[in-house]
């Protein structure tokens, strides 16, 4: 079913419909499917006036029953990545800090697994009623609660003010599974068999939770969809905060921000981010990825690098599901126009930027991949750095500091629709959620429709998932160092050792440690 269909005229909605009573208040959700859905419930108070820039207070609480019928308005964001516009929901205002829950029954009794979705978006773009997003398949297929936020975004959430706190939408994320906690009763949850999943920056964020002080209690299994590496230093991050305030007019200090309207700093960003490649001397390897936001290890919020956190045994108590797509950057080198123009000149350029060891990074991708033209090397080592083997080292630290670890690699290419896109970056998303009219699934499926495989793979990987919220085994074995046994996701899914062997070869012994300022 596409999430057009979903969004059909409710079975039961006005005052018929299923009567929750939260911490805060009461909320009237609506019957969709067989399912009810309770959408745009507050966790945390709107973050303006006086809480601007500051970690999420508690929700004002109400009176008698509120309607819960409709997404919470989004947090303020660019129009979205690569020129795509968004799609936002109708609501407007300031109270941008809400979730929404699907349920089967919201019975206390029940005690059902629940999943708590994290949207990706490169730290700046995003929301939780994307349509995309549509858990009701999850929901209904897995016997499970599934529940979606929104956390503030980009200049609002994860830049780097003088006089905030760092990280302050991973503070909203911890608020919101402080919610979770107290009030998923209410739904026919189980506060004590809590899956916390996302994809791309939803999966860093999953990382950096795994790492926090504040949130260890509040989850016991996560699914971390895609990885990113690019966690920033905190020198790095007060240089970018420095450069997005400037392009504000402003000094980079949440005093200084406070009064200017946030689509003024959502153009800032905008801004900074369409001229970050001038700064690739002081920024590095961030600096050519046009996105000025990432978790900050700040020392305090954050205290170190995931990687490092979960090695120590941060998270030997969460079990952990971990994996990426093979082909990730092929999405933003089809959406950026680039295929065919490639020469050996930027290949040689992208594998000293990103290859461990610059030279001798390029040289060792040269040898592993002999055969390999310029285009795929440039690709190849960007799907490496950025995704590929930060996903696999978070499953081997995991595993080092006495954790449980599953992996998984989709390998089945998309449908030739608008480029050669093959297991591109985001293609997990409409074949997890079954929404291949909504997104980016209404990119790759044409008119929606998916293939026969598609809905075969699609169905595997929803019981996989939500199998493992229940239960904590996906159907394959547990990632080792010896075996490096995967879950492979193709037409015929299958268990392997790590298909990508080369790469994780010459990454075989590098840190992905905080990005450093250069100079």
């Amino acid at each position: 079913m596409t999430t057009t269909e979903s969004q059909a005229v409710p079975d039961t909605g006005g005052p018929d419909g299923p009567v929750v009573r939260t911490a805060s208040g009461a909320v009237r959700g609506l019957r969709e499917q067989g399912l009810s859905v309770f959408r745009g419930i507050p966790y945390a108070a709107p973050p303006v006036g006086p809480d601007r820039f500051q970690a999420p207070r508690p929700p004002h609480p109400w009176d008698g029953v509120r309607e819960a019928y409709a997404f919470g308005p989004p947090p303020p964001q660019e129009e979205g990545l690569l020129g795509r516009a968004p799609q936002l929901p109708a609501a407007s205002g300031d109270e941008w800090l809400t979730v929404n829950v699907w349920t089967p029954d919201p019975d206390p009794s029940t005690a059902r697994p629940v999943m708590v979705w994290l949207y990706g978006g490169a730290f700046k773009v995003g929301h939780g009623g994307q349509p995309g997003y549509d858990a009701q398949h999850l929901a209904r297929e897995g016997d499970a609660v599934l529940v979606s936020f929104n956390y503030r975004l980009g200049m609002e959430g994860f830049a780097h003010w003088t006089g905030a706190p760092a990280n302050r939408g991973l503070l909203d994320q911890v608020a919101a599974l402080e919610w979770v906690q107290e009030n998923i009763t209410a739904f026919g949850g189980d506060p004590d068999r809590v899956t916390v999943f996302g994809e791309s920056a939803g999966a860093g964020c999953i990382a950096a939770l795994l790492a926090m002080p504040a949130a260890r209690g509040l989850f016991g299994r996560a699914i971390a969809q895609s990885v990113p590496g690019t966690f920033f230093s905190l020198d790095l991050a007060r240089d970018i905060a420095t450069a997005l305030a400037a392009e504000a007019g402003r000094p980079p200090t949440a005093a200084d921000l406070a009064a200017l309207d946030p689509r003024q700093l959502t153009e800032a960003g905008k801004a900074l981010g369409a001229k970050m490649r001038a700064y690739t001397d002081r920024w590095g390897q961030v600096a050519p990825s046009a996105v000025p936001f990432s978790p900050v290890v700040d020392g305090e919020v954050l205290p170190t690098t995931p990687w490092a956190a979960l090695a120590a045994g941060a998270a030997r108590d969460v079990d952990l599901l971990v994996g990426h797509n093979r082909d990730e950057f092929r999405l933003f080198l089809v959406m950026a126009g680039l295929p065919g123009k490639i020469t050996d000149e930027m290949a040689t350029q992208t594998l000293r930027l990103y290859a461990p060891g610059g030279q001798a990074g390029e040289a060792a991708y040269r040898a592993a991949f002999p055969g390999a033209g310029a285009e795929q090397l440039f690709e190849r080592v960007q799907t490496d750095w950025l995704f590929a083997l930060p996903s696999l080292r978070l499953a081997e630290a995991q595993r080092a500091g006495g954790g449980r670890a599953h992996v998984y690699e989709l390998t089945w290419p998309a449908p030739e629709t608008i480029g050669r896109l093959g297991a591109c970056h985001g293609l997990d998303l409409p074949l997890l959620f079954g929404t291949f009219g909504a997104d980016l699934g209404a990119l790759i499926f044409p008119g929606g429709k998916p293939t026969p495989e598609a809905e075969r793979l699609s169905a595997f990987i929803r019981s996989a998932w939500t199998t493992y919220a229940r239960t904590g085994d996906p159907g394959w074995p547990q990632y080792d160092s010896q075996a490096r046994l995967v879950q492979v996701l193709d037409v015929e899914p299958r268990v392997a050792p790590y298909p990508e062997e080369q790469s994780r070869s010459i990454w075989e012994g590098h840190e992905f440690g905080a990005l450093p300022l250069l100079t």
